[in-house]
């Protein structure tokens, strides 16, 4: 048999040293040659060029909607006071040579507790523990809802059955008890106890809302030719799908990490945390063990109660914003 004819039945290119020779000068010739590592870098950079454009388009949205550039500037302060508490605060927090019980002054702005410590100074201080808690919370809530509801919206299988029963699960057990049960076995585990319990308990609902959502973008023309030519499903689910999710997520994880400043508070004044920390909720449940009502310092319990609705209400002010960026009918009733 020729070479020619192995050629026809096995179905290869016989090897011509002077094939290969033309091939090579005919791609020389019109520069078709692999990229070099330099080229491979350029690339890179303006796909890093192009994502800090997308992201700075969608900021720019976000900032055109005035409900939403009123909560980014009150979460910007927010996390300000947080990040320079130590040059903020006027005193130690945990201080306690000062007069017990005193009422507000010039001294002490919210008046002092029942050991002599400064309020504002514990104020300034407890957004650290409790924006802390909220955004980690948050942000590992919002990637366990992604990573289950992405994959259990898009591969259907006996294991899609038992991830939608384990989450209705979650979903049918009320949240708080849960995390109460939950906490006071772990009690005394300090801040990532919190974080893991709140983590634990409120990934179910995001879950639910990112299937839904997948399984409507799973007919869609991109995702069928994604799968004709070859990619893996975890390449569709975080290549094709997920850029079309992000607004979504995104609101995800607003709600999330709202929820979390909640839960951390309750746990928090429920004596389920650790009461040595300072925290807008531990401060709560110090003031309500004192009996501030009784003494008539209501600052005690408003100032942190107040604190604790801020990051909620800048967030859910943001989300306003978010809403436009995902919804193009509310980008075109806006530019009318």
């Amino acid at each position: 048999m020729t070479e020619a004819q192995n050629a026809n039945v096995t179905g290869t290119v016989p090897n011509n040293p002077k094939d290969d020779t033309q091939i090579a000068s005919s791609h020389a010739g019109r520069g078709d040659h692999s990229p070099s590592p330099r080229q491979h870098d350029a690339s890179d950079d303006n796909a890093f060029v192009r994502g800090m454009r997308v992201a700075g388009r969608s900021f720019a949205t976000v900032w055109s909607v005035p409900k939403a550039r009123f909560g980014i500037i009150l979460f910007s302060l927010i996390i300000l006071v947080a990040i320079f508490a130590p040059v903020i605060s006027p005193y130690d927090p945990k201080q306690t040579g000062f007069e017990t019980n005193a009422q507000p002054s010039l001294s002490h702005i919210l008046g002092t507790t029942s050991s002599g410590q400064d309020v504002f100074s514990q104020l300034i201080w407890g957004g650290r523990i409790s924006v802390m808690v909220a955004m980690v919370a948050g942000i590992l809530s919002t990637a366990l809802a992604v990573v289950i509801g992405l994959s259990w919206g898009y591969v259907k299988s006996f294991a899609g059955e038992f991830v939608g029963f384990i989450v209705n699960l979650f979903l049918v057990i009320p949240q708080l008890p849960l995390m109460i049960v939950i906490a006071s076995y772990l009690q005394n585990g300090g801040m990532k106890v919190i974080i893991l319990v709140i983590v634990f308990t409120g990934w179910a609902w995001g879950s639910r809302v990112l299937r839904s959502q997948t399984q409507s973008l799973r007919s869609r023309d991109f995702v069928t030719a994604a799968a004709f030519s070859g990619d893996s499903a975890a390449r569709i689910i975080f290549h094709e799908i997920f850029p079309n999710m992000l607004s979504l997520i995104i609101n995800n994880f607003f709600g999330a990490a709202t929820a979390a400043a909640l839960a951390e508070a309750g746990l928090e004044f429920l004596g389920l945390g650790d009461s040595t920390t300072i925290s807008w909720g531990t401060m709560i449940y110090w003031a309500q063990n004192n009996g501030v009502i009784l003494t008539g310092q209501w600052a005690l319990l408003l100032a942190p109660g107040l604190m604790i609705a801020l990051p909620a209400v800048s967030m859910t002010f943001i989300n306003f914003g978010v809403d436009r960026l995902s919804n193009p009918r509310l980008r075109e009733g806006s530019s009318r």
